[in-house]
């Protein structure tokens, strides 16, 4: 059912961030859609890919809200204050509420309730020869899903890093 919620948030979400007339709220809207994502990835079992959807639409989002708000500012001329912090409120409301269900739906620590993990637990010793199984799991099972997690992060990192960065001053001659 939060699912169902959820996919309907971000379809209107994405409809939204095409139909309206500025870019600022264009750019809040795809970012609706980026944290919808990461609650269904929390409701779907896998918190992995939540926290790096998470980062990545965060460091996505200071990009693109750097680069829109001196190109586009109508809503903050045009004296809107209220309707923004109210809606501003309204999301962060409904976002907590989807999370706070998502991570109720999380089983238990030490509760492994896939084949998959109750594999890990009981063969991972054997397989890898590691006895920290967490590293076994990450470094051995799952080396490929971790280097993709790292290659988004490093390159969310090398964007952010180009984009914020001042200009050098250039000596005079």
């Amino acid at each position: 059912m939060e699912l169902h919620i959820l996919l309907f948030f971000m379809i209107f979400a994405a409809i939204a961030a095409l139909e309206v007339k500025d870019l600022l709220s264009s750019v809040i809207a795809v970012g609706a859609v980026g944290f919808a994502l990461c609650l269904a990835f929390l409701i779907l079992k896998a918190p992995d890919l939540a926290i790096t959807q998470l980062v990545v639409e965060i460091l996505c989002l200071i990009i693109l809200i750097r680069a829109t708000i001196k190109r586009d500012l109508p809503l903050i001329i045009e004296g809107r204050w209220f309707f923004n912090t109210i809606s501003t409120l309204v999301f962060i409301a409904v976002f907590l509420f989807f999370a706070s269900a998502a991570l109720k739906e999380l089983p238990g620590f030490g509760h492994p309730i896939m084949a998959v993990v109750k594999k890990y637990l009981t063969e991972g010793k054997s397989q890898t020869g590691a006895v920290n199984l967490v590293t076994a799991v990450i470094l051995d099972f799952r080396a490929y899903d971790t280097l993709g997690e790292a290659t988004v992060l490093f390159t969310s990192v090398i964007g952010i890093m180009a984009i914020l960065r001042r200009p050098g001053r250039k000596k005079a001659q």
